[in-house]
């Protein structure tokens, strides 16, 4: 450890990045499960004789994790000030694990088993909005611990990879979703088995990485600028000194005492603009639709006429891996803007493909095609950069408090777009039919993704090699 003083040792930094990365890929897990099981459970809800379980309430059931999102991101500042950002991530891995558990059988000491019922309903919402809390506490804390302790010129890759993790932990879903279903695929009753306990088993599988998670993340240390924030000035040298040497980590330090007064700087110190670019990133990473794609694939795949559609939903998925590696490379080297640029002007031309190929008759190769472009742009651009960008935007002095209110805006809108897809997909107009629906749906996306990639040229600041620090000078000078 002496050794980690004097020089330094990215060793160090890599595991405990590799720790905070690992609630990354909870977050994917948690959010993508639910698309290779919400067709199960409509089926076993649809069974209950006590009330009657309609698309809407099937929207609700698929889409309510992310009420939990909302109140774990508004909870994340709170809770990170409060508690510190270490303890709020094993509480998240905490909630993780019993909401696994939960779903997997909701009818835990108080309903029959297997009997589909309103509150049994109830119960298993009750537990996904459990998980959601946590995934709101994972989104907001995951990336704000990995900037707080890499150096300003690894910061965006290491954050990158933060979205990786999710990238990837949606795969690893999609792929167990898929193995669950391949167990019984030579069973004649599959679909009654998937119904009754495929999509149930898709739930517990959850339980493994967010235990692992949970008892990795006692292992890290807190964050040093929580800990100089709160006047333990020798721990976090220390962690600063096994990061970056001693002889860097007493100027970072200085630099983060110049600017620790977290607990009586108000919110709007540095103006209205720096909170609006931040919570507007949050909402445009959301309201062009990627999450539309991601928690409904399977059904997107089957309608285009894909006959294995968990099979692509998974080549989609590594597709989506792959780009995020494009972000996680390039990040540092072309800037932020750059990325996030390009990736909606290439989201753009892949939405309004498959709105085309719904209203013109063209191969089915085309959506196909075209749907993938539109998630690849989205992994190199959106998805890793926009929570860069959240992770040091704001100064030390509100970052806390400011993390929390753009998560919350990102889970607000997720909520609504992924809720309000179904119905606007399935929305029919005279001959059309459902084929109106589907154009409107990718066309909505495609004018959205032009909109973002003006905004983020015209308002949002470059921010590529500035220390955390650095950060309140900008915003004061726009201020």
């Amino acid at each position: 450890m002496a050794a980690y003083r004097q020089k330094g040792s990215a060793g160090y930094l890599f595991s405990i990045v590799l720790v905070a990365v690992l609630g990354g890929l909870l977050f994917g897990y948690d959010t993508a499960v639910i698309s290779g099981a919400e067709k199960g459970l409509q089926t076993f809800f649809k069974d209950a004789s006590d009330f009657s379980y309609t698309d809407a309430l099937h929207g609700f059931t698929t889409s309510s994790a992310l009420i939990g999102c909302i109140i774990g991101a508004f909870l994340s500042g709170w809770m990170a000030s409060r508690l510190g950002r270490k303890k709020s991530l094993f509480i998240a891995g905490i909630l993780f694990f019993l909401s696994a558990l939960g779903s997997y059988c909701p009818e835990f000491l108080i309903f029959p088993k297997g009997v589909a019922s309103k509150g049994l309903l109830v119960a298993f919402n009750g537990y996904r909005i459990l998980g959601g809390i946590g995934v709101g506490l994972a989104s907001a804390l995951c990336p704000m611990y990995i900037a707080e302790v890499s150096p300003a010129n690894k910061r965006g890759t290491l954050v990158s990879w933060n979205q990786f993790a999710i990238i990837f932990g949606q795969l690893v879903v999609y792929f167990v979703n898929y193995l669950i279903i391949s167990s019984h695929a030579n069973d004649p009753a599959v679909v009654e088995w998937t119904n009754r306990v495929g999509w149930r088993l898709m739930f517990v599988s959850e339980c493994v990485p967010a235990g692992l998670f949970t008892l990795l993340i006692l292992l890290v240390p807190e964050t040093p600028r929580y800990l100089a924030l709160n006047g333990q000035d020798d721990k976090a040298l220390t962690v600063l000194s096994n990061i970056n040497g001693e002889s860097k980590a007493r100027e970072i330090l200085a630099e983060i005492k110049a600017t620790a007064v977290e607990k009586t700087e108000k919110l709007f110190t540095y103006g209205w603009m720096v909170i609006f670019i931040g919570c507007m990133l949050s909402v445009f990473q959301q309201i062009i639709g990627i999450n539309a794609v991601l928690y409904f694939a399977p059904r997107i795949f089957e309608s285009m006429g894909v006959s294995n559609n968990m099979l692509f939903t998974v080549i989609m998925g590594v597709i989506n891996i792959s780009f995020t590696l494009v972000a996680v490379f390039t990040v540092e080297k072309l800037g932020r803007k750059p990325l996030l640029i390009t990736g909606s002007l290439g989201m753009a031309l892949g939405a309004l493909g498959v709105a085309v190929s719904n209203v013109v008759t063209l191969p089915a190769l085309v959506p196909v095609v075209s749907i993938m472009l539109y998630s690849a742009c989205f992994m190199f651009s959106w998805g890793p950069i926009c929570w860069v960008y959240i992770s040091e935007l704001f100064p030390n002095t509100i970052r806390s408090q400011a993390t929390a209110i753009a998560v919350a805006f990102q889970w607000i809108f997720n909520f609504i777009v992924s809720s309000t897809f179904v119905p606007m997909y399935n929305m029919q107009l005279g001959s059309m039919g459902e084929s109106f629906g589907h154009f409107f749906a990718y066309a909505l996306y495609g004018v959205i993704c032009l909109i973002a990639a003006l905004f983020v040229w015209r308002l949002v600041p470059e921010t590529k090699g500035k220390t955390l620090e650095q950060m309140n000078a900008l915003w004061k000078e726009r201020a």
